[in-house]
């Protein structure tokens, strides 16, 4: 029995013709024609996760040019997550229903035009509005990224290396952000941080309609439009309302009216679900244990990892006076480290157990949170930016692969899609939530301590206060993976310590 997903087996012309390439190639590696394949839907993923990232460095120049608050910063990152997260399973569905590469294409198309007018926007409520576009066009985009790749691979060891490809393509994109941006801030602006979506995206949708195969699978149901609009809701609202806690306190007015209005959002969206013929999130898969404890893990985890490159770059630039791009640099021995997790997951999954596997990686992640949290105020870069930040990065890119495998290994091939939307739906709630959480955390304990800037930095705090608030977010995010480590040793089934690869290679 195999731990490796079975969750595309919708078939389409890629997997038809891989049958009929002639051999050698590398045995339990996909076929030379399902690599472009695969290659084209990493491209789309990168640009989705990328994106979650890059416009972390270029935070104080988008506030200096566009007169924006510092709570609005916040939402430069969040209306991309919140909007990616909660349509990301209405994605999932529509690419099952009408086809995977027909809603890869539209929700590149939507990215790429987003991008565009947050490029050239002129006020920050345009920018909001085109981040909160680009993250619909993404939640469009990456549920059919994951399925395209399960499609064109057969089951065993070769799909388990295109999905450590792709896992590690979208972690290397969020790895990634932080120099890229450093870069395009320090020699062009803070505009091309999204400008440079539009030519990129344009070649990967031109090639795209030429290459991809189409498929899917189910009947042409309705969508499921009213739960996707409450659950995005109900995170926005309930997102807002924890950042209210920051000026507000918890017991305000203004701020347990949109906690209670976001959770009652939430609880009807899970009655729609219950009640609707064809429903967005069928709550019985969740009664398949691999799925939702897998997915309970990711969102957990995800609450942590989210807000790690967030506050490693505000420390870089606010608290130790680095460029954007002496920022991105500090970060490339952590975007490697992401990388190298999540292309070795697969070789220890067969020997350790893909369970184990995912409790080693937030192990190790918790480890780089508390050793970051020790960050101080001179800011030694390798004991406080490159080792904890390899150490955090390291276990992230060792959890994902496992998780991303167990939480498809039971989806009916119908359901492909959805999984795959709803893995990363959970990825990204869970982040824009903890981000929102985290925020609150350390600016609270910035003004306690004397400082007056917020968390996305106006300069206005001392340094001192900055570096409190910052190491207190980390030392959240440890107790949170701790909690994560505990949830996934009780929860997380136990499948067969080796993987059936289908090969002897």
């Amino acid at each position: 029995m195999t731990t490796m997903p079975r969750a595309a087996d919708a078939s389409s012309p890629s997997s038809s013709s891989s049958s009929r390439i002639s051999r050698p190639f590398r045995p339990g590696s996909p076929p030379p024609g399902a690599w472009l394949v695969v290659a084209l839907a990493c491209a789309g993923q990168f640009l989705v996760v990328l994106d979650v990232s890059v416009v972390n460095v270029a935070l104080p120049s988008m506030r200096a040019d566009l007169g924006m608050s510092a709570s609005g910063l916040q939402w430069v990152v969040n209306a991309y997550a919140i909007a990616f997260a909660g349509f990301m399973l209405l994605g999932g569905r529509a690419g099952d229903l009408y086809g995977r590469k027909r809603m890869f294409l539209v929700g590149l198309a939507l990215f790429t035009l987003a991008s565009l007018c947050g490029g050239l926007a002129q006020d920050g409520w345009q920018l909001l509005l085109a981040r909160a576009a680009q993250g619909l066009g993404a939640a469009v985009l990456a549920p059919s990224t994951l399925t395209i790749v399960t499609s064109a691979v057969s089951e065993g060891a070769a799909r388990a290396r295109a999905i450590a490809t792709w896992t590690a393509v979208g972690a290397g994109g969020g790895a990634a952000g932080g120099l890229v941006g450093g870069v395009l801030v320090d020699t062009l602006s803070w505009r091309w941080v999204l400008l440079i979506n539009v030519p990129v995206g344009a070649v990967v949708l031109l090639s795209s309609l030429r290459w991809l195969p189409e498929s899917r699978a189910g009947d042409r149901r309705r969508l499921d439009l009213p739960g996707a609009v409450l659950v995005t809701a109900g995170l926005g609202v309930l997102a807002y309302g924890i950042s209210q806690t920051e000026a507000k306190g918890w017991t305000a007015t203004a701020t347990l009216l949109p906690l209670a209005a976001g959770l009652a959002l939430i609880v009807l969206f899970l009655v729609v679900e219950a009640r609707t013929a064809a429903p967005l999130m069928p709550l019985g898969l969740f009664r398949a244990r691999a799925v939702s404890s897998a997915n309970a893990a990711m969102f957990v985890n995800g609450s942590a990892m989210f807000s790690m490159w967030f506050f490693m770059t505000l420390y870089a630039q606010n608290v130790l006076g680095y460029t954007p791009l002496e920022a991105g640099l500090a970060l490339v021995p952590s975007s490697l480290a992401v990388l190298i997790g999540s292309k070795s997951a697969p070789r220890f999954m067969p020997v350790l157990g893909v369970r184990n596997v995912a409790v080693l990686g937030t192990v190790i992640a918790a480890l780089g949170f508390g050793w970051q949290s020790l960050m101080t105020v001179r800011g030694d870069y390798l004991t406080e930016i490159m080792f904890p930040g390899i150490l955090m990065m390291l276990g992230a890119g060792l959890t994902a692969t496992p998780l991303a495998a167990l939480a498809t290994s039971g989806a009916a091939p119908g359901e492909a899609g959805l999984v795959s939307g709803l893995i990363n739906t959970s990825r990204t709630m869970g982040g824009s939530l903890g981000l929102a959480v985290m925020s609150t955390i350390a600016a609270a304990r910035t003004a306690s301590v004397g400082g007056t800037a917020g968390t996305a930095g106006s300069g206005r705090g001392t340094a001192e206060a900055l570096t409190e608030g910052y190491a207190l977010a980390f030392r959240t995010g440890a107790g949170v993976l701790l909690g994560a480590v505990v949830l996934m040793v009780v929860w997380l089934p136990w499948p067969p310590r080796r993987v059936s690869t289908g090969s002897t290679g």
